[in-house]
């Protein structure tokens, strides 16, 4: 898998957290099971899925395409 697949992944991930924790306080809401503590489980979640590696393929992918990328002409 390249750095591309990786970051899609990566943050395919972190989108499908982001759904799943708005969908249980979505539940949460309904059902009035609303406490401090489950409110602090939710905002806690999802655990950010980047990583380091998945920044340094981002920074490696726009080093690349600024490399690849023709001078553009001022006339």
């Amino acid at each position: 898998m390249d750095g591309r697949d990786r970051l899609i992944v990566a943050l395919y991930a972190q989108l499908k957290a982001e759904r799943e924790t708005r969908e249980t306080l979505e539940w949460v809401i309904r059902n009035g099971e609303i406490s401090r503590e489950v409110l602090q489980a939710i905002a806690a979640d999802p655990v950010p899925v980047v990583t380091s590696d998945d920044i340094a393929s981002i920074e490696e992918i726009i080093a690349i395409d600024k490399r690849h990328r023709k001078p553009q002409n001022s006339n």
